[in-house]
């Protein structure tokens, strides 16, 4: 009998898999919605990526583009290596 069981059950798995998956994804939508609610603000209904490009707009408006750091005075440029054999020597 358990063969009989096992073969309908390998036969017809995505005919009740499906359904299953629908309803569970419908309920986890709406108790995802029903839990944050609706947005209320701008702030809220904007994407994550949006408020971070505004982010970086507004530390680049307060400082001057012209002034950049010379590669060669930048110390972490290269990175950090095994026993560190790669590091340039520092200049004393």
């Amino acid at each position: 009998m358990w063969p009989v069981v096992w073969t309908a059950m390998r036969t017809y798995a995505p005919y009740v898999t499906f359904p299953v998956a629908l309803v569970v994804g419908a309920v986890g939508y709406h108790l995802e919605w029903f839990i944050r609610g609706t947005p209320t603000t701008k702030q809220e209904e904007r994407g994550i990526h949006e408020m971070r490009e505004e982010r970086r707009l507004a530390e680049l408006a307060g400082r001057d583009s012209t002034e950049v750091i010379s590669l060669k005075e930048r110390v972490e440029f290269t990175p950090r290596a095994v026993l560190e054999r790669n590091r340039p020597a520092e200049k004393s």
